[in-house]
């Protein structure tokens, strides 16, 4: 059998047209993944409060820096994480002699990240989270004498970098980041906050307004985080067995990607 011109040219056209469709399609999915023990400086859009926002209602977060991946790809400042409410208790008192008070709880799990268009599934733990004050003061200079004209920012757990000068200090003096034109980036430190442990890395990382060694609650006086997300998928709580437990819009986290079960 004989095949005309026509058929031949529309049949390869068809064929072109369905592999530009399959790498497209493809693409976003291969490229869509940040690696695991990457951490993600974020700061929440609004307010959830536990009791009236119910399991399953959306949270959202956008990041504050550029994130550096492998390969020269980058997640852009702004890139929006969704999540959704998983537990969402009030604080009730119990007036009983001696009661022991049920803690109000609030448990969240980020699934996703959508940059650029792009949705990519992820699994976060929450490395560090700061409250709407702790970040704002993280977010302004501080004037330490008279000397500070330029101003010098305090990071979230209490390194700081001077205006002009970009290297990032510890309290004990030692360099342990760079402020540059993207954002802050450290090599996190290891540390310990309650339950939970915070692994150091050896690759540098965007952290945003924290500190390389940043680890837990800042600027929480009466809420507690039993659980992190690490041992739990990516779920994180915050408890108080003084009130019903708020997430301020414009509170802070610094996320790590943890590997999904």
């Amino acid at each position: 059998m004989t095949l005309s011109g026509s058929s031949l040219h529309a049949r390869d056209l068809a064929g072109f047209f369905g592999l530009v469709a399959l790498l497209v399609a493809s693409t976003p999915s291969q490229a869509a993944t940040v690696p695991s023990s990457s951490a993600i400086p974020v700061v929440f859009t609004r307010t959830v409060e536990a009791g009236r926002d119910k399991p399953g209602e959306v949270v959202t977060a956008k990041t504050t820096q550029v994130v550096l991946l492998p390969g020269g790809r980058v997640l852009r400042d702004g890139s929006t994480l969704i999540g959704h409410v998983v537990e969402s208790r009030p604080f009730v008192f119990n007036p009983a002699p001696y009661a022991v008070q049920t803690p109000s709880a609030l448990s969240i799990h980020f699934d996703q990240i959508v940059e650029n268009g792009h949705k990519i599934p992820v699994s976060l733990s929450v490395r560090a989270l700061s409250s709407f004050s702790a970040t704002h003061e993280a977010t302004v200079p501080s004037y330490l004498d008279e000397t500070d004209w330029v101003g010098t920012r305090v990071l979230v757990g209490g390194d700081r970098y001077y205006g002009l000068d970009k290297q990032v200090m510890s309290p004990e003096g030692n360099v342990v980041g760079y402020a540059r034109k993207q954002g802050v980036f450290a090599r996190l430190v290891a540390n310990d906050y309650a339950d939970f442990h915070c692994d150091g890395t050896d690759t540098e990382q965007s952290v945003g307004i924290f500190s390389a060694n940043a680890c837990g609650l800042y600027g929480f006086s009466t809420n507690y985080m039993p659980e992190n997300g690490s041992k739990k998928g990516g779920t994180f709580t915050l408890e108080s067995r003084q009130h019903t437990v708020k997430l301020y819009a414009q509170s802070a986290a610094l996320l790590q990607v943890i590997e999904s079960e």
